[in-house]
């Protein structure tokens, strides 16, 4: 005669004494590595907005963008829309400049409007010079084109490079003074 063997199977836990799920393993796993990238980003963002270089690079990006845009006003002038044009470089200027231009405006506006001319200017680069926070002061270079159109004649195209000062106000930076930068080689 033959003995059988006969197991037994714990019908509680479906036979799987012992063993996990793996899906559930799996989306622990995740959860885990998501908290923690969480968490790892939250410090990243809160370190970078409370870092000196970062708050420094946005004055310097502030001051550029504002300087650019001040030298494009000043060197663009339509005739047909003068005092909106006149407008512009007063809204771009502070300090001395900003007198000088208000000084002087009707007898510019006079000149213009005899000569009847457009110009139109296009920045081709910029970058700050300098830049103090503390005092509110920034320097830019700008290289633009710009082009004058008189009635008759072909449009006069000319580039050149100009250097601003800027000064920090309470509706941003603001050109207080500007010039033709120097030419000429540094080379001995």
């Amino acid at each position: 005669m033959e003995r059988r063997r006969t197991a037994t199977v714990n019908t509680e836990t479906g036979g799987t004494k012992g063993k996990r799920n793996p899906l559930l393993l799996a989306a622990l796993a995740l959860v885990v590595c998501a908290a923690g990238a969480a968490g790892w980003g939250g410090w990243q963002r809160y370190e970078a907005s409370h870092d000196d270089a970062a708050s420094f690079a946005q004055a310097r990006d502030d001051a550029l963008a504002a300087g650019e845009q001040a030298v494009q006003n000043m060197n663009t002038l339509d005739h047909k829309a003068l005092e909106q044009g006149l407008d512009s470089w007063e809204q771009s200027t502070t300090g001395d400049l900003h007198r000088q231009l208000d000084d002087g405006r009707d007898d510019f506006a006079r000149q213009i409007a005899e000569a009847k001319t457009v110009s139109t200017a296009k920045v081709l680069s910029g970058a700050v010079t300098e830049l103090d926070q503390r005092a509110g002061r920034a320097g830019v270079m700008v290289a633009l084109r710009v082009t004058v159109t008189a009635p008759e004649g072909e449009p006069a195209v000319k580039e050149s490079r100009l250097l601003g000062t800027l000064t920090r106000t309470a509706g941003g930076w603001k050109l207080s003074a500007l010039g033709q930068a120097p030419v000429g080689s540094t080379a001995g």
